[in-house]
């Protein structure tokens, strides 16, 4: 019984595997005979990128101003709105204005009655000059009344640089804006003694242009040196600047400053550029114009090229990767499938620009991958009509305002 089960057995299991082994003959024999995989292709051609590249940055003023007292006295006015923008001359505090000119008037009576009495030692010099000529003349009464006249002369002059100080020191109960720009809260009221020592009354800070810094590690320092110093070095380059909202903020701006100094810790260079900030239209509040940018705001900083480098441009969907790089296949000799290793430069999230691997011409599959293996035959076809569409209406403005889609990561952001 047990050997005629056995012998059932090993009868079913070969069944079974000859079953498979026909099943597979079948498929490798509809493989082999069948069609080759229909792909949409895309030929390689040269089109306009802007390159850019991606930092973290803040705006700053270009002036900014502490309002000190200069002076001791009691404040009895404020002439300005808190965030109010002024101009440079603007009333800002009046000070106690009552002795300082008593004490400038003091000091310029004080002037008279020296110059009085030098109008009279002038005479009494002039006095004894005449009578050297004579015989009741003497040289010593002389030489005195010219000393004396000397050091009365020299008590004039230091009485008047004492008015100076006087008519200085009341013009500084008067304290003035020294720019234009946005002042902001004031620190004291009405009625408080100001001093010297009583530290910042205010602080002022010019609304435009602003500067934009960003720092920049220095390796892509050294990096977009050597590509636009070539080019005319700031004037290769223009920067654009998108706000906390991610809106992109509709002024350019220009690079005009590289910071002689590493930062250590960081291992950073810092950059600085200027960029308008002009009142925004139809806008106004109590305070006066609204602008768009504001001393220490946080921006994302882009650092552009002014002329469009040209690059070999193909569908961003064609691009796969692995452990070794990014690749792509294109059909070769006889409609076969050929993998390239490409090298990516700046580019978009729908166009990739590539700056080695291809050639113009080339035919890149882009639709139909999953059925594509290297060496095997394939039928191409034109691409569809989305993604020749996509193609033909990327630009170098779409490139622009991407951002540089595979650039380098913004400063301080995590890889």
């Amino acid at each position: 019984m047990m050997a005629t089960m056995t012998i059932s057995r090993t009868i079913c299991v070969a069944a079974l595997a000859c079953a498979v082994s026909a099943v597979g003959g079948q498929a490798r024999a509809q493989q082999q005979g069948g069609p080759p995989p229909a792909v949409g292709v895309i030929e390689a051609t040269k089109r306009p990128f802007t390159e850019s590249n991606e930092f973290l940055g803040r705006i700053e003023a270009t002036n900014r101003v502490n309002v000190v007292a200069r002076v001791t006295a009691f404040l009895e006015k404020r002439d300005f709105v808190d965030g109010a923008e002024v101009k440079a001359g603007d009333m800002l505090y009046q000070l106690e204005r009552g002795p300082f000119e008593a004490d400038l008037a003091a000091k310029q009576a004080q002037v008279a009655q020296l110059q009085a009495t030098l109008v009279n030692a002038k005479l009494t010099t002039d006095r004894a000059k005449t009578l050297l000529s004579g015989p009741a003349g003497q040289q010593s009464t002389y030489d005195a009344a010219v000393a004396n006249q000397q050091s009365l002369e020299a008590q004039v002059k230091a009485a008047e640089a004492q008015v100076d100080l006087s008519r200085i020191n009341l013009d500084y109960t008067q304290i003035r804006s020294p720019i234009n720009g946005q002042i902001g809260r004031t620190a004291v009221t009405e009625g408080n003694v100001v001093s010297p020592s009583s530290g910042v009354l205010t602080t002022i800070v010019s609304q435009d242009p602003m500067y934009v810094t960003f720092p920049v590690s220095v390796r892509e320092a050294l990096a977009l040196r050597s590509r636009y110093v070539p080019r005319g070095g700031f004037k290769a380059v223009v920067i654009r600047i998108h706000l906390p909202d991610g809106r992109l903020y509709d002024q350019v701006g220009e690079l005009n400053f590289v910071n002689n100094t590493i930062v250590q810790n960081t291992d950073t260079i810092t950059l600085r550029g200027t960029i308008p900030n002009p009142p925004l239209k139809d806008q106004t509040s109590a305070q006066g114009a609204i602008r768009e940018l504001t001393d220490n705001e946080f921006v994302t900083v882009s650092l552009e090229g002014v002329e469009p480098v040209q690059f070999l441009a193909i569908p961003r969907a064609a691009v796969l990767s692995d452990q070794q790089g990014e690749y792509v296949f294109v059909v070769g000799a006889d409609n076969k499938a050929e993998q390239r290793r490409i090298t990516l430069g700046q580019s978009t999230p729908t166009v990739a620009a590539v700056t080695k691997g291809l050639s113009e011409g080339d035919k890149v599959i882009v639709e139909g991958l999953q059925r594509v293996r290297q060496g095997q035959p394939v039928s191409p076809g034109p691409a569809s009509a989305l993604i020749q569409s996509v193609m033909a209406n990327s630009s170098d403005t779409a490139a622009s305002k991407s951002g540089g889609g595979l650039g380098p990561n913004p400063a301080g952001a995590t890889p």
